[in-house]
C-alpha cells in the first residue's frame, strides 16, 4: 500500500496532481509535457482569454445544450474554443485539419506532427481525426483541477517539461506553488510532443530513479535501481 505512484502525460498530468491531492494513498506524482486542462479549456492558451471571451464561450456551451437536446445526439466542437481576428467564436467539428497550413501557430503544429502522422495517428482517434463533444468544456469551466497542490506534501512532486514546450509554463507555474519535495525537469531540445514518443528524450532514468526513491517496499526497504 506505500508503493502507489502515479504518471501523467500531458492532460492527464493535471489529473494526476489533483487525483494525489485528495488521496493520499499516492505517494508519489511524475508528469510529463503537464497540461492543466482546466486552465486551458476555461482560460485558453497563456490565460489569454478576457472575461467577455469567458462569458461567450460559456453562453455557446449552454446554447450547445439546448441543440443537443432537439437533436437528441450530442455535437462535436473544440475543447479550447478559439475566436477569430474580428472576435467572433470559431466552432469546429474537428480538433486539427487535414493537412497543415502554410504557416501554422508552433501548438498546432506541434500537435499535427503528433497526430496526424504516423507517430501518432488512428482512424479513432478523436484528437487525430475529429473533435471531443461540444460541451465538454462545462465541466472545465466548473472544476478547476490542481486547486489544492499544497496538500501533497510531504510526499514528492517530479515535473519534467521539455524546454521548448509551449506546455512549459504550465510545469513551472505548479512547481512555484508546490510545497516541498518537488523537482522541475527540462529537457534540453524537446518540445511537447517530444515526450510522447521519441525514446532519445524522455528521461526513463530520472522517472525510474524517481519512484525508485520514493516508494517503499513491503518490509520497508527501498526498492533497488
Amino acid at each position: 500500500r506505500d508503493r502507489i505512484g502515479v504518471i501523467g502525460i500531458c492532460g492527464l498530468s493535471g489529473m494526476a496532481l489533483t487525483a494525489a491531492s485528495s488521496d493520499s494513498r499516492i505517494k508519489a506524482v511524475a508528469t510529463t509535457s503537464m497540461y492543466d486542462m482546466s486552465r486551458s479549456i476555461s482560460r485558453s492558451y497563456r490565460d489569454s482569454y478576457t472575461l467577455e471571451q469567458r462569458k461567450k464561450v460559456v453562453d455557446y456551451l449552454s446554447q450547445q445544450r439546448w441543440a443537443d437536446a432537439e437533436n437528441a445526439k450530442t455535437g462535436l466542437g473544440l475543447h479550447e474554443v478559439p475566436f477569430d481576428e474580428s472576435g467572433n467564436l470559431v466552432k469546429g467539428d474537428r480538433i486539427l485539419p487535414e493537412t497543415l497550413p502554410a504557416s501554422p501557430n508552433p501548438v498546432l503544429a506541434a500537435f499535427f506532427d503528433y497526430y496526424r502522422t504516423p507517430r501518432g495517428f488512428h482512424p479513432r482517434s478523436i484528437n487525430s481525426t475529429t473533435a471531443w463533444t461540444a460541451t465538454t468544456p462545462m465541466a472545465f469551466f466548473s472544476f478547476p483541477m490542481v486547486a489544492n497542490i499544497e496538500l501533497i506534501s510531504p510526499r514528492p512532486i517530479l515535473l519534467v517539461a521539455g524546454e521548448n514546450a509551449h506546455s512549459r509554463y504550465y510545469s513551472e507555474d505548479i512547481y512555484k506553488r508546490a510545497s516541498e519535495p518537488k523537482e522541475l525537469m527540462i529537457v534540453p531540445g524537446a518540445d511537447h510532443v517530444d515526450l510522447y514518443d521519441r525514446m532519445d528524450k524522455i528521461p526513463f532514468d530520472k522517472l525510474t530513479s524517481f519512484f525508485a526513491e520514493h516508494l517503499k517496499v513491503a518490509n520497508g526497504r527501498r526498492l533497488a535501481r
